[in-house]
């Protein structure tokens, strides 16, 4: 088989929530694309969803369906970004936990890096597994019963994982293979401990907090008006509500 197709008439999910990280959605999905896969971008509600470039916000993309109108039956495997923020999303959502444990129960192939196991861990499917993460995810992993491996990528059955942007080359590599059904180069290895946790925190993190622009004024004063717009529109929607409500009671 070519190579480069052989993922030729698979399609794949990508549960991904606004403030995603950008590598983590468009390399990946760039190398299944290029090895023939049909991609979906499946998220909790239609439109555009906000990349994120770590700390700074990046560019829109195109939603093509809801999560409560896909099934796992439907793909082939599944994809779920990182990101500060999108994971924190998603395992709040039941829709997104349901159809991540979906594919799990069918024994599909999950491929999730950085912050993405935290949805791992909400759906109840960590416990006995071996990963990696975020490191500073790393004691919520172990908390939920995984052995959490420091290491650019782990593959343990039809989970593979990656820890961050940082290992993006490796973490394509290996969901590569894993959807197509190849083994994998870093394996479990039946390893029965996890990594210590970190002396310090990764220096990316710190490199791009320092860099980050301080905001101005207009900045803080337009976050506020959109937050008050926010809130009247909050209370303008449950006013109309709450007049339906007792125009029916009325009509009783």
């Amino acid at each position: 088989m070519n190579g480069r197709r052989k993922l030729m008439g698979q399609r794949i999910a990508v549960l991904v929530a606004d403030g995603f990280e950008k590598v983590e959605l468009t390399a990946p999905v760039a190398a299944l694309r290029g090895a023939g896969a049909a991609v979906d971008i499946i998220s909790l509600h239609s439109g555009k969803i906000r990349a994120m470039n770590l700390h700074m916000p990046a560019e829109l993309i195109a939603v093509d369906f809801k999560v409560d109108d896909v099934s796992a039956r439907d793909y082939d495997g599944l994809l779920i970004p990182g990101g500060f923020m999108n994971p924190d999303t998603l395992r709040q959502s039941s829709s997104a936990r349901d159809l991540v444990r979906a594919f799990d129960l069918a024994g599909k192939p999950i491929a999730t890096l950085c912050h993405g196991p935290w949805v791992l861990a909400s759906c109840g499917l960590l416990s006995g597994r071996t990963l990696t993460s975020w490191p500073g995810v790393r004691d919520d992993m172990v908390h939920a019963g995984a052995i959490w491996l420091d290491q650019e990528t782990v593959r343990d059955g039809n989970l593979v994982t990656s820890r961050g942007p940082q290992d993006i080359m490796p973490f394509v590599r290996e969901m590569i293979a894993l959807f197509a059904g190849e083994a994998g180069s870093r394996s479990a290895h039946g390893r029965r401990h996890s990594d210590p946790q970190r002396e310090s925190p990764t220096a990316i993190t710190s490199a791009a907090m320092r860099g980050m622009p301080r905001s101005s004024i207009g900045t803080v004063l337009g976050l506020a008006l959109l937050g008050v717009g926010v809130a009247a529109a909050k209370r303008t929607k449950d006013g109309a509500r709450m007049t339906a409500a007792e125009a029916r009671a009325g009509s009783v």
